[in-house]
């Protein structure tokens, strides 16, 4: 399984993401506690991924999908360092 980062740019003021954001929630695991920003555990690649996204939202919007490796360094809550020991190999 890998984990991708998952970063958008929604702008469409008052478009419904909530599509997007169930699509995100629908992932084999995620974790989200920056706004923008989202860590999918998932068993797809990042075109796959992308592409199920790029359903659920604009053209103007912007989408961006990046592997995550385990050089990462942050300042965070204990609990997004565990989901991230846990999920990245």
């Amino acid at each position: 399984m890998s984990v991708y980062c998952v970063a958008y740019d929604l702008n469409s003021p008052g478009q419904n993401y909530s599509e997007l954001y169930r699509e995100l929630r629908n992932s084999s695991g995620f974790w989200h506690e920056l706004e923008s920003i989202w860590l999918i555990s998932t068993f797809e690649n990042a075109q796959q991924l992308s592409n199920r996204l790029l359903k659920h939202i604009d053209q103007n919007d912007r989408l961006l999908v990046l592997s995550v490796n385990r050089d990462f360094q942050g300042w965070l809550p204990n609990d997004a360092w565990t989901w991230l020991n846990n999920h990245i190999t």
